[in-house]
């Protein structure tokens, strides 16, 4: 791995404005270009908009979606790559033929590099699960992407950093939703339009479990348990009808944060990547350690898999 200075970004987006989003894509990916950053990474279906999606019929859903590479999505982000000189990653609705996908692509200036179809989608019946792990050279790095709810079954992440990820992209829409565990729920809409007179009061909501709490109990350990950096992605503000606390940050392979966006606007974070860490962090050791003959057999044992959120 080559040494590589990496944006994060969080946005508040409009449901199925695909112009206003982009006009915030470019805004970011300029200030992350300024800032030295070689890649910016924006959240999960991040054009379009994800969560209006569960209330859109097929019909609807076709009309947003968009062929891959071919789509006029793609051919903006490679424009908005070329004119700034940096990498960008972003997510859309596609479709190839009868199906749709909620994928994340990658592209640089002379044109794509990478394409995710998200293994676990729930948002919407019509979305089909992708079926193939992505890992793609960027910039002298072995860079994977997994979205959302992909980054919480280990497995995944562990099968990626196997083919040789030594960064994975983690797109996000996630946080403030309600769930089983202690703590976790709903933010309130009146502390978000509140926040510029009581920052301080949604500042508490989002940095405890509801938001970057929950956060911290999971994310570092992707990184730590496989040596690798993660690079987290989320919107702020209102996404439809829901609080996104943002957050965006990206863990070193210690499981230790280099960079995070902590204001509740529209803001990039950037990390430098360092190659030195990958081979001192503990999870370089744990992966040379592995006994898969111990347990090859138990993991990849058939079971009924069920994607299925607390919320919807």
């Amino acid at each position: 791995m080559k040494d590589i200075r990496i944006a994060t970004a969080q946005f508040e987006t409009r449901n199925g404005d695909k112009d206003y989003n982009f006009s915030r894509i470019e805004e970011l990916t300029v200030r992350a270009a300024d800032q030295g950053a070689q890649v910016i990474c924006f959240h999960e279906l991040c054009i379009p908009s994800y969560t209006f999606l569960r209330n859109l019929d097929k019909a609807q859903m076709f009309e947003l979606a968009e062929e891959v590479p071919s789509g006029q999505s793609i051919s903006r982000l490679i424009r908005i790559a070329a004119r700034y000189n940096i990498a960008v990653l972003a997510g859309l609705v596609e479709k190839e033929g009868e199906k749709l996908y909620n994928t994340y692509v990658c592209v640089a200036g002379k044109g794509m590099v990478a394409r995710f179809r998200k293994l676990h989608p729930f948002i919407s019946k019509y979305i089909s699960a992708g079926n193939e792990y992505a890992v793609f050279d960027l910039f002298g790095c072995k860079c994977g992407i997994l979205i959302c709810y992909d980054n919480n079954i280990i497995e995944n992440v562990r099968a990626t950093a196997l083919l040789g990820a030594e960064v994975i992209f983690a797109p996000h829409v996630t946080c403030c939703t309600p769930s089983s565990m202690p703590g976790r729920d709903w933010c309130d809409k009146k502390l978000w339009d509140n926040r510029h007179d009581d920052p301080e009061s949604l500042r508490k909501e989002f940095d405890g479990m509801k938001g970057r709490g929950w956060l911290m109990r999971w994310l570092p350990a992707r990184a730590y348990d496989n040596g690798i950096y993660l690079v987290f992605s989320n919107p702020i503000g209102m996404e439809d009808d829901q609080v996104k606390n943002g957050n965006s940050m990206i863990f070193d392979p210690y499981g230790e944060i280099i960079a995070e966006c902590r204001s509740f606007d529209d803001e990039v974070a950037v990390g430098l990547c360092t190659a030195d860490k990958l081979e001192l962090a503990g999870g370089y050791r744990y992966r040379k350690a592995r006994r898969p003959e111990l347990y090859g057999h138990i993991i990849g044992r058939p079971h009924d898999s069920s994607t299925k959120v607390d919320w919807l």
